[in-house]
């Protein structure tokens, strides 16, 4: 009898998960693509400024090498968009892999500078694909009363990914060679374009509940440049794009490209141990992730956008002041849970102000205005840190964050609440 007990409970927890994963079969699948995609490029975040530097190069040209994948990035988000109504979700995925793999091989063969800087521009390219993408299929899944939880659910295994990469990036560089996590970053990107053809179904066609609620409300059909016009002129959307320029910004040019050289150098650390302290931190991210993705449904977006946004500021003054490890230890796990409570609240704000059908201009829009910052945020900053000092950069880049939190919350429009919308405060 209790066998019997025991197998059918055991039955229906496995029934249970099949439901689950029946009904949320899409979403897995881009949590599967973009956790092996970003797992590879956590692991040449510790890396980048160190290859670069093994050239011989200044700090504006270790900027150089990070912001330009950025700039990649933000020259190519809105044709990805494009590409994505125009072709379909899964090719733009599938192509923004193999473009990823071609990247990453030329970084790790090349034998000089400015051929690792284009092979740095090509994988930017490829991650404005994927990143795109992904963000569009979990716009065209979604509705705004489960919107933080799917986008949550997505930025968990986004930050899980980027946190533990540093970790054998890491031990990799220091025990292999400077050039091994561009390999297995370019080995991880074939696994995103077979996850892309083989599992990621189209999504283009798919229509949301609350674009059939609104159809007959839609603006008649425009071109996708009109689309990113209306977009654009609407208040919450420049606004939030505006914080998530500034965060790209910090991460960038704070995070990627001043801090492993001020950990280096101040508190004479290894790469091992820059990558280990990177990735244990932002651990943490993963487990705040999915609750701050269930408040932003409950109590809003603003709620969790903008104290995260004055916590990230935070973090990046405590990078300047840290004196040993333990510090920056500290450092990161501030920066971690910031970013953790603010990895979907962003994003499912920008897809809150899509009108229906715009999902792909929405998405892409807002991550090139967002990926303007990766672009600017090394170059300014590397430049900075030459001329000034690290530690003025990263000061001067926490009071940008902070005040744009600051125009955020007293500009933007709430676009969602769940307690409001049904009356149940």
């Amino acid at each position: 009898m209790a066998e019997s007990t025991a197998r059918s409970r055991k039955l229906g927890v496995l029934s249970r998960l099949r439901s689950k994963y029946d009904a949320n079969s899409t979403l897995f699948w881009v949590c599967a693509l973009i956790f092996v995609n970003q797992l590879g490029f956590g692991g040449i975040v510790p890396v980048v400024p160190l290859y670069s530097e093994s050239f011989g190069v200044s700090k504006t040209a270790i900027g150089l090498a990070i912001a330009i994948y950025g700039l990649a990035r933000f020259l190519l988000n809105v044709p990805s968009g494009q590409m994505a109504d125009r072709l379909g979700r899964r090719m733009t995925l599938a192509i923004g892999g193999g473009v990823t793999v071609a990247g990453n091989i030329i970084c790790a063969v090349a034998p000089e500078y400015w051929l690792f800087l284009s092979g740095r521009f090509i994988a930017g390219c490829g991650a404005a694909m994927v990143l795109t993408g992904t963000q569009v299929i979990i716009a065209d899944i979604s509705v705004p009363a489960n919107r933080g939880r799917m986008m949550a659910t997505y930025m968990g295994f986004f930050l899980f990914a980027v946190g533990i990469g540093p970790l054998p990036g890491g031990l990799l560089a220091e025990f292999v060679s400077l050039s091994a996590p561009f390999y297995t970053f370019a080995a991880l990107a074939v696994g995103t374009t077979i996850v892309a053809w083989f599992r990621i179904p189209e999504t283009r066609s798919w229509r949301s509940e609350s674009a059939q609620a609104t159809a007959s409300k839609a603006p008649a059909k425009v071109s996708f440049r009109q689309q990113l016009s209306l977009l654009t002129a609407r208040r919450g959307f420049a606004l939030i794009s505006l914080v998530s320029f500034t965060q790209f910004f910090a991460r960038t040019g704070a995070l990627f490209t001043l801090i492993p050289g001020l950990a280096d150098a101040k508190l004479g650390l290894s790469t091992g141990r820059i990558g280990a302290g990177l990735a244990m931190a932002n651990l943490m991210a993963m487990f705040v992730t999915y609750p701050s993705g269930a408040l932003t449904d409950r109590f809003g977006r603003k709620a969790v956008i903008v104290p995260s946004t004055v916590f990230s500021g935070l973090a990046l003054c405590l990078f300047a002041l840290a004196g040993n490890y333990a510090w920056f230890l500290v450092a990161c796990v501030v920066w971690s849970l910031a970013s953790g409570v603010s990895a979907a609240a962003p994003t499912a704000y920008a897809a809150d102000m899509a009108p229906p059908g715009m999902n792909a201009p929405a998405m892409s829009m807002y991550r090139m205005l967002a990926d303007f910052g990766y672009v600017v945020g090394p170059l300014l900053l590397g430049s900075t840190a030459d001329f000034v000092s690290t530690e003025a950069a990263l000061y001067a880049t926490a009071a940008m964050v902070v005040a744009a939190g600051a125009a955020f919350a007293l500009l933007a429009p709430e676009t969602y609440r769940r307690a409001v919308a049904a009356g149940d405060d």
